[in-house]
């Protein structure tokens, strides 16, 4: 049985599709029992913040909305030494560090887990601020965990229905459900940036 696994959903919830990888590791929280040695965390866009659980991993699976330009919702797993090649939909600021990034620092530094999975997902929409993800992309978060329990499985890494209990994942203010339902419509809110600064029309 492997030691010392770290399973975690990256992006920022509040851009649409972006918000897909934490959504999945909130669905598997919810769902089902993970052993006490597995790590559950929402990664969130904490970037370099997330060294120190790579350097304690030995085996990292991780949820991302990453745009390989396939049709919204398509599923795509990638492993090993392909995956910093494909992490991350968008960085929301040039001063942000992508999961990419912090994957490569954490080779450098001679601590990045040698066993890698990716479950990534090609979202639909990313530039709608304050929404939620879309249907068709929603729609693969069961999938996606599916892959997840399937190579824990294959781990020997038994996993029952259930719930997770972690520090480590979102307040549940902004997870999915209170999320969707407290968020105001886009007549209510303007979704693509503040009307203030948009110029007028001739």
């Amino acid at each position: 049985m492997a030691s010392n696994v770290l399973v975690m959903g990256i992006g920022n919830v509040l851009w649409a599709d972006e918000g897909f990888g934490v959504r999945c590791v909130e669905h598997l929280a919810q769902n089902w029992a993970l052993p006490a040695d597995i790590t559950l965390l929402d990664g969130g866009t904490q970037g370099l913040y997330l060294l120190p659980f790579l350097e304690q991993a030995d085996t990292l699976i991780v949820f991302d909305a990453v745009d390989y330009g396939l049709a919204p919702g398509t599923l795509k797993i990638v492993e090993g030494d392909a995956v910093p090649r494909f992490m991350g939909a968008k960085k929301m600021s040039l001063h942000q560090t992508g999961f990419q990034d912090v994957i490569a620092t954490a080779q450098l530094m001679g601590y990045c887990p040698p066993s890698l999975l990716l479950i990534g997902c090609q979202p639909e929409e990313l530039e709608d601020y304050g929404g939620g993800l879309r249907p068709v992309v929603a729609a693969r978060i069961e999938p996606a965990v599916s892959v997840a329990l399937e190579r824990l499985a294959d781990m020997g890494i038994t996993v029952l229905p259930g719930r997770t209990h972690s520090n480590l994942l979102a307040d549940p203010s902004i997870m999915q459900d209170a999320y969707e339902a407290g968020r105001p419509t886009e007549e209510e809110a303007c979704r693509i940036g503040d009307d203030r600064f948009f110029q007028a029309a001739d």
